[in-house]
């Protein structure tokens, strides 16, 4: 199989919605959480055009410490994104797994990925 590899830059793109978002989950309920956020993730990405990429990582010394990379193809798909039933069926059923919750908005510098795509 011949795998080849893309690079792209999204960072020329002044209409990206790019946030941050920085959690503390509550130690008991880590893996419902864990479970709960790969499902959204996953979902917003096949499912929404605008949903550029959604990546979830936690603290490999603190891992009830949870950060979201979130990249949005402009306000409009960010503001779509925020309505969808995946995400308010993610959002209802963490809430309370959520101890602490900071929303970082950011402008790109350099956004560059590398993904494999299929033949």
């Amino acid at each position: 199989m011949n795998a080849a590899f893309a690079t792209h830059s999204f960072a020329q793109d002044k209409n990206l919605v790019v946030r941050i978002a920085k959690l503390q989950i509550d130690s008991t309920q880590l893996d419902a959480y864990k479970a709960a956020l790969q499902l959204h993730a996953e979902t917003a990405v096949k499912v929404e055009p605008g949903v550029l990429n959604l990546y979830a990582v936690y603290e490999k010394n603190h891992p009830t410490h949870v950060t979201v990379f979130e990249i949005y193809a402009n306000q409009e798909a960010y503001r779509a994104h925020l309505l969808t039933p995946h995400f308010l069926k993610y959002k209802t059923g963490t809430k309370d797994m959520v101890t602490s919750l900071e929303l970082i908005e950011t402008v790109p510098i350099a956004l560059e990925t590398k993904y494999k795509k299929s033949n």
